[in-house]
């Protein structure tokens, strides 16, 4: 069992890695050379609260189904408590395909139906700023299910949506047990969110603050929004704050290329575009000035495919013979007003949504991958690290990233083979695929991530790591351990 003062140690070696220079690793990545081997470390019953689990897929449900892959690995026999099937949510696409006999032994789900309400009641209950009633039914819901169970050591819930954390504090309570606050996203530090006024941001952060003082241990998946929790809350012992970051799981990357029969240049993003977003944020900038409920400065249409195209449009009136040679490839779950700038141009394929393991063939077949995240002012850094940047790692494709200053930069440089740029930067992306595919063509090898990168993206860093977080909640809790 990690004694407390091994995460002292933890945080300390982090912070000299942030201090010296940008690195990819979290505030427990440095402990992976003396965490407990997994064969001498005692067998924990975790108890996973995960809202968004196959069949449910997109990029929501990876890090809880690779938990639920790999956390026996680390002697932790998981549980998985979930939704009692796909909901048709935008950010929620039906994804059987992820699911196998292995992880179904291992989920109890409530009873169904899950409750729907109608986008004009989400937004109603968010103006009110009161506890929505899918918030009620899913804390029911959960303590229901939890009688299935068994015992268990803790509970280990991931925070998506935020209404989950009423259901995670009254199931550790009720079961007596420590919990684990896991944030996808950092919530009300998000400049991705945008909330109606500023008085709904602040009850969020008031909200926000209860639950991180009311876990026995928060898990942030990035350094910059472990970083971003404490200077918000500084009441918080930091010794109970990690950084535990995404991962990719060398599962979805076995096996032999996808072969190729065409000769097409081929750029693929996978994953949502924020086009709507982005434009609607551009119409209503004084607005949500005025209000104050969203980031100032930052800009959410970068983050689609809108720039890319305006510089591919530019390689080819520089290289007309290229029109039949470039094809964007876009993979998702698309609005109409992605699709609008889409059929603007012709050299873009959309592909509906794909499941998980078509669309990781569809990462491995690129000549080049986009990448492209928000934009904010010089010298502010990104809150999150898009899941997609692990899997366009683990497909060691080069990689084009259109993405403001943090911690997805800093992965990306160090990783070594991927062209960055600035989110606006239309001129860099056309030198950029020109360059890509003059390399091509010459017969120039393609850049190779660096390996010591890929290891500490992958899930057995992940699954690692939670394990050094479990251990020390429990040494902190005095928490029997028998298995």
């Amino acid at each position: 069992m990690a004694p407390l003062r091994s995460v002292r140690r933890m945080n300390q070696l982090s912070h000299v890695a942030n201090e010296t220079g940008p690195s990819p690793q979290s505030a427990v990545g440095a402990a992976a050379a003396w965490a407990p081997a997994p064969d001498s470390a005692a067998q924990l019953r975790v108890l996973m609260l995960a809202h968004r689990f196959p069949p449910m897929g997109g990029a929501g449900v990876q890090r809880t189904l690779q938990l639920a892959r790999h956390l026996e690995e680390v002697a932790c026999e998981p549980t998985i408590i979930t939704a009692p099937g796909p909901v048709d949510y935008r950010w929620t696409p039906e994804d059987g395909a992820l699911e196998d006999d292995d992880v179904r032994r291992k989920v109890v789900r409530v009873s169904g139906p899950e409750l729907t309400l109608s986008e004009r009641h989400w937004k109603l209950e968010r103006w009110l700023g009161r506890p929505t009633r899918w918030g009620a039914w899913w804390s029911a819901a959960v303590l229901e299910a939890s009688k299935q169970a068994g015992a268990v050591d803790l509970v280990h819930a991931s925070v998506a949506p935020y209404t989950t954390i009423e259901a995670a504090l009254t199931l550790a309570e009720r079961l007596a047990v420590p919990l684990v606050l896991d944030f996808e996203d950092p919530w009300v530090l998000d400049e991705m969110l945008v909330y109606p006024t500023r008085f709904h941001r602040r009850l969020a952060g008031r909200r926000m603050g209860r639950a991180l003082r009311a876990a026995n241990a928060v898990v942030m998946n990035t350094p910059e929004a472990r970083k971003r929790v404490l200077e918000r809350f500084p009441d918080l012992d930091p010794e109970r704050v990690f950084a535990v970051t995404n991962a990719f799981d060398p599962i979805d990357f076995g096996g032999p290329l996808p072969p190729r029969m065409d000769d097409e240049f081929r750029i693929v993003h996978t994953g949502s575009l924020h086009t709507d977003s982005g434009l609607l944020q551009r119409s209503r900038r004084w607005q949500q000035r005025l209000l104050g409920g969203g980031t100032d400065g930052v800009d959410y249409l970068t983050r689609s495919h809108v720039f890319l195209l305006e510089a591919i449009d530019a390689v080819l009136d520089r290289r007309p013979e290229l029109r039949d040679v470039i094809r964007v490839h876009l993979a998702g779950v698309f609005t109409e007003d992605d699709r609008a700038v889409a059929g603007a141009h012709s050299f873009v394929i959309l592909h509906e949504f794909l499941p998980h393991a078509e669309t990781i063939s569809l990462l491995r077949s690129a000549d080049l991958l986009f990448l492209p995240m928000h934009d904010l002012p010089r010298g502010q850094r990104a809150g999150i690290v898009p899941h997609k940047t692990y899997e366009y790692l683990a497909a060691e494709r080069p990689i084009l990233a259109a993405v403001p200053e943090g911690d997805a930069r800093d992965l990306l440089e160090a990783a070594g083979h991927a062209v960055i740029c600035r989110p606006r930067d239309v001129e860099a992306m056309k030198a950029a695929v020109l360059a890509e595919i003059d390399r091509r063509r010459t017969g120039g090898a393609a850049p190779k991530p660096c390996r010591e990168v890929l290891e500490r993206c992958s899930s057995a860093r992940l699954v690692r790591e939670l394990r050094v977080v479990y251990d020390a909640v429990l040494a902190g809790t005095g928490q029997p351990l028998d298995s």
